[in-house]
Formats: C-alpha cells, structure tokens, sequence
C-alpha cells in the first residue's frame, strides 16, 4: 500500500468492552512525546462516557454520533477527518478508538477508499486491546472480538497480571491460530513504550485482504439505491409501520447512469448520511438536494411529500429496503380538473447489505442527571451487581456527583473486576451530574433505574 509521506498517520484502536483501550489512551496523551495528537472516539451505548474518562486532552477528543461505527458513523469519521484538514494547526497523529462492539474493518475501508482521506491520511496500524482475563467469555461467542484479533497488526494482551502463566500460553496459541502475523505484546494496565505502537507502518491491505477478502468489500450507511427519472411534479412517499420508529433517506442528482457516476453517487450519499438530518412528520415535504431527511413513523400509515428542486435523473439512498415499510411511491398528474396517483418504479434498484451482523443481544442503559447520590448506597448498589450481575454486565463505568465531596468520582467494570476512585475536582460552573452506561445482556432497564433512584439522596 502506497503511503504519502506528507500524509497524517493514523492509528485505529480496538478491542472488546472493557479491554483497557482508555487506559491506553490516557498514556498515549498524557506522555511527553511533544505530537499534536487528536482522539476521534465511537461509543456503543446510550450514554457517552469515554469522553469525559480520557484526561487532559479536552480540545483534542471528537465523538462520532452514538450508533455502529462500522456502519452508520463511518460517514461522520470521514466528515471529522474532514474537519481535521482545515485546522491551522497540523497535527502530528490520528487516533479512531473504536467501540467495544466494533468490527474495525470497515473503519479501516475508510482511508482506502475516499479518495480525499487516501492522498491526506495514512493507516499506520490497527492495535486490539484483548482482555486476558475475560476474553475467553467472549472469544467463542462474539462475531466482533473475533474480527477486532483477526485484522490487528498489534495485539497488546493487557491485564497479564490477573491470570497464571499456564492460562496466557493457553490464549497466545489461541490468538496465534487466529491471526498468525499479528505482532503481540504481553501488559498490565495497557502499560507499553508508544514506540511498539505509533508510527511502525505495520498495516499491509494485500495482507488482511488475503487473509479475508470480505475485508475490502465495502460498507455503506443505506440498505438500498433507487434510480428514478423524476418529472416536475409532486411526488407521494406512502409508508406502513416497519422495523424501527424513523425512516432515513436521501437523494442524489445525476448527469447520467453511468456506473462511474452512480458510483460517484454512493461515495457523495455516505457523506450526506453523515450530516446531521431534517427530521420530518407525516404530511411535510421532503428536501431533495443533498439532505438527510429523517421520516417519522408514527401511525400505520403514513405520507410524505416531495419535488424534485430539478427534474431530471436521482439516485434515492435509503436506510433501509423500502419493502420493509411497504414503501410506494407514486406521482401526482390531473385528468380532466382531477388529481391522480399513478404508481412509479425505479429504472435501476441496488441493495448494500452488511456482510455482518452485530450481537442483537447485548444492549446497554445509560442514565445521566444531575442528583448527588449517597456513596454508601452507591456502595451497596455496586456491590449488589458484582455479586448478582457480573456474568451478565460486561461493562459498567460513569461518573458520579457524590453528596459533600468536591472531587468526580469515576468508576469502571468489566465483569467482577472494579475500580473507583475519586477524580479531579469539579471546575467552577461545571455542571455535576451523574453519568453511567451499563452494556451487557439480559440488562433490565427498570431494575438498574430502580436500585439507582435509590442512592439519590433525599
């Protein structure tokens, strides 16, 4: 893989909930390495956490909108990357951290195939975080810890210290047969030199791509492309009651139907996806030009209106196959002083199916207010899911505004195994407020809020 020199090297960094991936960060930015170095960072969960957790580098940290950043978010990471170019300051180094739950793959599509990010960015490497202790709770069952071993150039086994020697030569043979060329460095507390991990060239496509040819087929935010020759007239969208709540689509003006056009088409509406969408009711019209419109599904049925700001030929991306809402879409023409709806059909159709799937089972509940809790229910409550949840709760960690105490205090856990401490002080005008993200399986959402209202002191 050819690599510009003058390019801004990044590195993605990955690996299954609770692996140790802010530990890392933490070092990589609070070391006196004198690199400008920006932190672009996904979260699976309702609640962002990781931002807060990361010290010291408050103008540094970019989030990604909350979702799959292996689908969704992979068009907002090309728009920060974007905005990154602009910046007077140049930065020295780029770090994705990805989520928990992310196959890094596709992040990793990013800088070979837009074209703009190629000639300006560089993937220096993909670095897997892998959990000695938990792993092998995950390894056998999780589509996502297996893809986050397999496509890693380094493999930091962190927390060596809270398993025997017989147990780490057990899981080195493991993460050898899954990934021979991989180079794997044994840590605790995701301690390493920054030499073994930051700037080494270790990414190889034709590798990874040997390994796994699925690895460059790539991956798009929308399920379905429509090309239609829209008169100027006005247009019905009829929808059912589907699959999820909301309904995003957008559309793309083309010259022609070429393939190198509609190609060029698919690349424009990964980053219109990206962009912050008009969320529309029943009954209102739909932008047409370059916009994201998020349709509200509210009723059974519903209907939503648009013309074409030109007529002439589009490319309509959905979220997803409009069979799923039994879309149809029909044009308004009058006969004789009478409207009509004629049905209209696509000259072309494509579908963009994920060639993987996520683990519909784990799920996450996030709360966040602004309450001061009580540390010893706090104490309680904790203690009462490490006893009772830990098997089900891979990851647990927040911020607390604990009741006559001046100082954050933060939390983390994966499984049984926890940590707290009290943080830095609260600075003046900052809002105290509570922020906590359980992700596991078998979650119970009003348990959790219940046995939380709990520690608010009255």
């Amino acid at each position: 893989m050819m690599e510009n020199k003058n390019s801004i090297p990044v590195t993605v960094l990955t690996g299954f909930l609770g692996s140790g991936k802010t530990t890392l960060l933490n070092k990589i930015l609070s070391e006196n390495h004198g690199k400008k170095i920006a932190v672009i960072e996904n979260e699976f969960g309702e609640v962002g956490v990781d931002n807060e957790l990361v010290i010291g580098a408050d103008e540094e940290i970019f989030e990604m909108n909350n979702g799959c950043i292996c689908c969704t978010v992979r068009g907002d990471l090309i728009r920060i990357l974007d905005q990154l170019l602009k910046r007077k300051d140049k930065l020295d180094y780029i770090i994705v951290e990805t989520t928990g739950m992310a196959n890094p793959a596709p992040v990793a599509q990013t800088f070979w195939v837009d074209d703009e990010i190629k000639d300006k960015y560089s993937l220096d490497a993909i670095v897997t975080i892998v959990d000695a202790k938990h792993v092998w709770l995950h390894i056998d069952e999780s589509a996502e810890c297996k893809e986050q071993i397999a496509f890693a150039d380094v493999i930091l086994l962190n927390k060596t210290d809270l398993v025997s020697a017989e147990e780490l030569v057990k899981l080195e043979k493991r993460i050898k047969s899954m990934n021979a060329n991989a180079k794997i460095h044994k840590t605790q507390n995701a301690d390493i030199d920054l030499e073994h991990i930051l700037n080494i060239q270790a990414f190889d496509l034709d590798a990874k791509i040997e390994l796994n040819p699925e690895f460059a087929v790539e991956e798009y935010p929308y399920e379905w492309m429509g090309i239609y020759d829209f008169a100027d007239a006005e247009y019905q969208i009829n929808m059912k009651e589907g699959p999820d709540p909301s309904f995003d689509l957008c559309f793309v003006k083309l010259a022609d139907t070429s393939e190198a056009v509609i190609t060029k088409a698919q690349k424009q509406a990964i980053k219109t996806f990206a962009m912050e969408s008009k969320t529309l009711k029943a009954e209102k019209f739909i932008n047409t030009n370059n916009t994201l419109n998020t349709l509200l599904i509210e009723n059974e049925s519903q209907t939503f209106y648009f013309r074409p700001h030109k007529a002439g030929i589009y490319a309509v991306f959905t979220q997803h196959g409009p069979e799923e809402f039994n879309l149809e879409l029909t044009v308004k023409n009058t006969k004789n002083g009478v409207p009509t709806f004629e049905n209209v059909e696509p000259t072309l159709t494509d579908e963009f199916a994920h060639n993987h799937e996520h683990d519909d089972i784990i799920s996450s509940v996030g709360i966040e207010d602004t309450h001061e809790l009580s540390i010893q229910k706090v104490n309680e409550w904790i203690s009462y899911l490490l006893r009772e949840k830990a098997i089900d709760i891979f990851r647990m960690k927040g911020i607390l505004n604990i009741a006559g105490n001046d100082d954050r205090f933060v939390f983390q856990g994966v499984h049984m195994l926890f940590d707290a401490k009290a943080d830095r002080k609260w600075k003046p005008g900052e809002t105290r407020k509570n922020q906590i993200i359980f992700i596991g399986k078998n979650l119970n959402r009003e348990e959790l809020l219940a046995k939380y209202k709990k520690c608010i002191v009255k």
